[in-house]
């Protein structure tokens, strides 16, 4: 029976760089670096956000971008701060898509390797009650 998410791994460019911004955006706590080692494909460095290990190695960037993407829940108070977070490493931020009432706020930017993030402010049981209600609304 599947627990539950092991880790997610992203290939980076460059390890010094995106632990910047793993570090300055989600307070990740980085817990372990490979250094000049391999000890899997390439040099790696291993992160906990809250309980979630992040893991990353060093390899070629995306080529292109896409919707793809790890969504963060956030709280709708802390919104603000986070968008100031990603606006100051002067990140591509996304527009955001057209929303329904109800189903939170999001915050879309992509990293220098071209991983689309996203920060959500809402959960599962808003978004699909938000989306009841505009069924309701629009049905009449």
């Amino acid at each position: 029976m599947i627990q539950g998410i092991s880790h997610i791994t992203f290939i980076v460019k460059d390890l010094e760089k995106m632990t910047k911004l793993l570090v300055y955006i989600f307070d990740a706590e980085e817990i372990y670096s490979s250094g000049e080692q391999t000890f899997s494909i390439s040099k790696e460095k291993f992160f906990l956000i809250n309980d979630l290990w992040i893991a990353i190695m060093q390899g070629d960037s995306l080529t292109e971008k896409t919707y793809n993407h790890v969504a963060f829940q956030i709280t709708e108070e802390d919104y603000e701060l986070y968008a100031t977070r990603v606006k100051s490493m002067d990140l591509e931020v996304k527009e955001g898509r057209s929303r329904v009432e109800g189903e939170g706020r999001s915050l879309y930017f992509y990293d220098y390797d071209n991983h689309l993030f996203e920060l959500h402010t809402g959960t599962l049981n808003q978004r699909l009650q938000s989306y009841l209600s505009n069924k309701a609304i629009a049905h009449k």
